[in-house]
């Protein structure tokens, strides 16, 4: 009977606790944000809604954004704006970009993962990357190579693509298009191959599983109001964040290691082709900031930037091909014209090969496609 009303107190408690917990955290939300004030946008929802909306937020936010471009919500500790008016867009990046700043909340969030890198910092280390990005990214010895290496990689994925159709089966556009998108930006980042599509290493295959579920947990920190006590703790899933930091970390420290290694034997050679091997070159001039850690973080946010950008603007244009047939059928022809040639019989229209054919002469041909 005793153990009974023990157990009966401990949950008594807990819950008691839970309860003013939740208390504080609705009174810390509704109070202080000037939700019926007209001079700010209106109130359309709580971090309690993203919770809600979690799995499929970025519907949420359209269908709210359709009725309202410009909106605020609400948390405990502050209030934040969401727009999709291109007016606010080009105001904050571009016309008054200097006026505004990453903000020390989400730095907090997003160090864990991005480290030094340019989607966190701000003042002098964003410019130093902006500038030296810029440049390189310029060199005709990146962009060539960075050429290449996509349309090696488009071989693969056309293969990859050809022979889901030949045995008329169904296949995830997205999920290919991201394991090809990271193929080419990782060579292009790091010189080196990943082979993800056609089925990388066990350490490749670690690293973006890392990489990959890193990105969802950072994310998860913004709708998790206990994310700093769980990391404070270890637990959950900070304790699964720092496993998974911990796997990029190592992996991307090699690749460094190696690389600097390799281009000591190689010190005769300018034509520094990758990122790294670039950036490794300008970390000579100044090697106290520009460490590894700091290389680390500015190469891996190129990674990340250049993997689910590519993939995610292929993915929606594919997905809105399919959604216009007649579009869709405009491409493929223009794609006959350029690549196409008559058989012998002089009915049917065999298409070359548009990978190991494509050149710059055929690229800007294809007047239709660009502009889709």
């Amino acid at each position: 009977m005793d153990i009974m009303i023990h157990i009966f107190n401990l949950v008594a408690f807990w819950l008691l606790f839970l309860f003013i917990i939740l208390s504080f955290f609705i009174l810390k939300t509704y109070t202080g944000k000037s939700i019926n004030d007209p001079t700010y946008p209106p109130v359309v929802g709580t971090v309690f809604t993203r919770v809600f909306y979690f799995k499929r937020f970025y519907d949420y936010q359209t269908q709210v954004a359709r009725k309202q471009p410009t909106f605020r919500v609400i948390s405990p500790a502050y209030s934040y704006i969401c727009t999709t008016d291109t007016r606010n867009v080009e105001h904050v990046l571009k016309s008054n970009f200097n006026k505004y700043s990453k903000g020390v909340y989400n730095q907090h969030i997003m160090t864990s993962l991005f480290g030094q890198g340019i989607f966190v910092v701000e003042g002098d280390k964003w410019r130093q990357q902006r500038k030296l990005a810029s440049f390189e990214f310029s060199t005709r010895v990146l962009r060539d190579f960075s050429c290449g290496v996509f349309w090696t990689n488009s071989a693969k994925l056309v293969k990859a693509v050809s022979e889901f159709a030949d045995a008329g089966l169904v296949l995830d556009i997205q999920e290919i298009l991201m394991r090809y998108t990271l193929d080419s930006i990782f060579k292009v980042g790091f010189g080196v191959d990943l082979n993800y599509l056609e089925g990388s290493s066990k350490e490749g295959t670690e690293f973006m599983k890392a990489l990959d579920e890193s990105n969802a947990l950072v994310y998860w920190r913004y709708v998790d109001p206990l994310w700093k006590l769980k990391r404070f703790f270890n637990i959950g899933s900070e304790a699964s964040l720092n496993k998974n930091i911990k796997i990029i970390d190592d992996f991307v420290r090699k690749l460094i290691t190696n690389k600097r290694n390799l281009m000591s034997l190689q010190q005769e050679s300018n034509d520094k082709e990758d990122i790294l091997s670039r950036f490794l070159l300008a970390s000579e001039k100044d090697p106290e900031q520009m460490n590894d850690k700091y290389l680390r973080d500015i190469t891996l946010n190129f990674i990340l930037a250049g993997k689910d950008t590519s993939a995610g603007t292929l993915s929606w244009f594919l997905y809105m091909l399919c959604k216009n047939p007649l579009i869709q059928e405009k491409i493929a022809q223009e794609v006959r014209d350029v690549f196409g040639t008559i058989d012998q019989d002089g009915t049917n229209i065999i298409i070359d090969d548009p990978v190991t054919n494509l050149t710059d002469e055929k690229l800007v041909q294809m007047h239709y496609l660009h502009a889709a």
